[in-house]
């Protein structure tokens, strides 16, 4: 074992890279010191400020390289960055990092030069390198490129005299960081940077002064609960495991991210995975379990990546294997890959697919907590909620239950999705409402559009109408209104949306994700989108027996809604039908419109649009005619032409072909 780092701990405890460093819990809990060499010490902090970045010796380029910054360009803008500071001979730092959270301004940097605060900067692209490169040589910050703001100083940095500050910008400035804290600032391969940061201190301190007990009761006092939509309290399951007699334990982490709009635990771990993998450790050591599972998705493969990485480097650190910090605690921690069945994020499921089963729910009880992986007791607790310990054992539990709401304590991870300004990550105190989120994080709705709906929990959650914003990110009051806080997509969705389209878009994906094991979710879900499906398209017959199936679906649709909720086996079916029941209840006005007028008031559904010729505006060209499909278009050339409305299909070729504004759309 080789604990030690010469940033925690003198040459004299180590020099030989032999034997772990004597001090080396108490350099964790208590800052770098040496009981043998006191002259060590200004080294170890000095050391710790660089690798905190307080200030920088040379340029220092943070690349934003997570998936959401890659796929808007920023591999290419660090290929750029690269070659130009060689081309130009500078010295300087390049770092990739995780995912800043403003993803509507990716690629996304943070540039630091020497003795000046670091100076976040949006839409960096390849081509905008050069100026960038230019401003450096100068000692300063181009402005060819979005200048979001500049971190606070401390110590002897100036900071900039005409950029704001990062806490001041309206996305970053209502924020409360806690389990996004590192994401965009350190490397997320470094254990070296995620330990001069705090990380692991936490767990050293648990592990050091508090019993198994102590620990799941402190996280019973915080109030934490699981952030993966249940919302069950974290210690009361914790101790539920722990109360159970066994000599296996298993603890696992799902973060099979798979709800449509979902990305906040891809970014976690994208951004800062020691954070993780302290959870887990904090987790494991609460409910005496030996090992551990991370159930991931395959579709993340750079998330993958650099949690292998972070796992050998703390099994290298002696942070994992056996007898950790010599406590008598052993725990491994293995990756389980997925294959992207949206079932497996329900907890019985992602059992039997860690087995090697078929992901399929089973009956409970017996809940996991008591015969879970292997018939062993197993906790299993979302990435977020793990991401949460870390702070919560530094801050303690009192200080952590005083932010959010009486019932709903600490923050709550958001990604920000649809038609808003500012996409991207957002963090958030419980209890802030979600027209916060919405126009002040958010930015509001682009183009002047007006607001109609924000699809909350995924496929599982529900649509918040306009009347409705003010309400609090809660537990509770999310379900007074039919939504639930659900993993933290945010979808918004602007005046243009047909929010039958929306349910007919999730109850296809629950559909085609249903495991088919009982029968409300598999045959229910099926007539569920039938309905949909049928009031969204053009009848064949508006006189004739279609038509009345039209009426009846949907008379019974609500009842079968419900019929499937509360008969389903799992969390899944239960809460499929949410979309649906969502929308029938605040835009119920929508489907009358597509049943009874046979009409899409957003004009979505492609095949309820009907086509029409203004005789004034037509001056007989025949291109509409020439490119529609089904030869619906009639008229002779130089004369106004009309649409066979029997034979047209709703392509809407001829909209798009007219020169003259001539075509009509309703």
């Amino acid at each position: 074992m080789s604990y030690a780092r010469d940033y925690r701990c003198c040459e004299k405890c180590h020099h030989t890279l032999l034997e772990p460093c004597p001090d080396f819990i108490a350099c964790l809990t208590e800052g770098p010191r040496c009981h043998e060499c006191e002259g060590s010490k200004a080294k170890a902090t000095a050391d710790a400020a660089r690798l905190q970045r307080c200030d920088v010796e040379k340029p220092l380029f943070l690349i934003g390289t997570g998936t959401c910054g890659v796929a808007a360009g920023a591999g290419d803008t660090l290929e750029a960055v690269e070659a130009l500071l060689s081309a130009s001979k500078i010295d300087a730092d390049v770092v990739e990092v995780g995912c800043v959270g403003l993803c509507a301004a990716e690629p996304m940097m943070e540039l630091q030069l020497p003795g000046r605060p670091a100076v976040m900067l949006g839409n960096v692209m390849a081509e905008n390198v050069a100026a960038l490169i230019d401003a450096v040589k100068q000692g300063e910050v181009t402005r060819d490129v979005t200048v979001i703001g500049q971190r606070r100083p401390s110590g002897d940095v100036k900071a900039w005299d005409d950029i704001a500050f990062v806490d001041e910008h309206p996305f970053f400035g209502p924020q409360n960081r806690w389990v996004l804290k590192n994401c965009g600032r350190i490397d997320p391969v470094s254990l070296d940077e995620y330990i001069a940061h705090g990380g692991y201190k936490a767990f050293a301190d648990a592990i050091k002064t508090m019993t198994r007990e102590d620990v799941c009761q402190e996280v019973l006092d915080s109030g934490l609960r699981g952030r993966g939509g249940g919302g069950f309290p974290t210690g009361r399951k914790w101790k539920f495991a722990l109360e159970t007699s066994a000599d296996q334990k298993y603890l696992i982490c799902n973060a099979d991210e798979g709800d449509p709009g979902a990305f906040m635990d891809r970014a976690v771990i994208e951004g800062d995975p020691f954070r993780l993998l302290e959870g887990m450790a904090l987790a494991a050591y609460a409910i005496g379990a030996s090992k551990a599972y991370v159930y991931i998705r395959a579709e993340y493969p750079l998330a993958i990546t650099r949690l292998e990485h972070a796992i050998e480097a703390i099994r290298d650190f002696g942070l994992l294997g056996a007898n950790i910090l010599d406590s008598g605690m052993s725990l491994d921690i293995v990756i389980k890959k997925g294959a992207g069945a949206f079932v497996c994020g329900e907890e019985t499921a992602l059992i039997n697919s860690i087995e090697g089963k078929r992901g399929m729910p089973r009956p409970r009880p017996p809940f996991p907590a008591v015969s879970g992986l292997f018939g062993k007791p197993t906790v299993i607790n979302n990435v977020e909620t793990l991401a949460n310990l870390p702070g919560l054992f530094e801050a303690g539990a009192k200080a952590f239950a005083a932010v959010g709401t009486e019932s709903s304590k600490g923050t709550k991870v958001f990604a920000l999705s649809g038609n808003v300004e500012r996409t991207g990550l957002v963090e958030v105190e419980m209890g802030t409402p979600v027209r916060d989120i919405i126009f002040e994080i958010g930015g509001g709705i682009p183009n002047g559009k007006k607001y109609k709906g924000v699809q909350i929990g995924g496929p599982s959650g529900g649509c918040i109408p306009e009347q409705h914003l003010d309400i609090d990110v809660d537990y509770e009051s999310l379900k007074t209104v039919g939504a639930m806080m659900g993993s933290g997509g945010l979808v918004v969705m602007d005046e243009d949306t047909c929010m039958v389209d929306v349910a007919k878009f999730f109850m296809d994906f629950i559909q085609r994700e249903s495991c088919g094991k009982c029968i409300p979710c598999r045959e229910g879900t099926r007539r569920i989108l039938e309905t949909l499906n049928s009031i969204t398209s053009r009848p064949i017959d508006k006189d004739g027996p279609e038509s009345l199936e039209r009426f009846k679906s949907i008379m019974y649709m609500e009842r079968l809604a419900n019929t499937v909720r509360e008969t389903s086996l799992c969390g899944l079916g239960q809460t499929a039908p949410n979309p649906v029941l969502s929308t029938l209840r605040f835009f119920r006005d929508e489907y009358e419109q597509h049943v009874y007028e046979r009409k899409c008031p957003a004009g979505v559904c492609v095949e309820l649009l009907t086509y029409s010729i203004n005789e004034e505006k037509c001056i007989g060209c025949t291109a509409c005619a020439k490119k529609c499909p089904v030869n619906a278009i009639k008229g002779a050339k130089k004369s106004p032409h009309y649409i066979l409305e029997a034979e047209c299909i709703g392509c809407g070729a001829c909209l798009t072909t007219c020169k003259f504004d001539a075509v009509i759309k309703e």
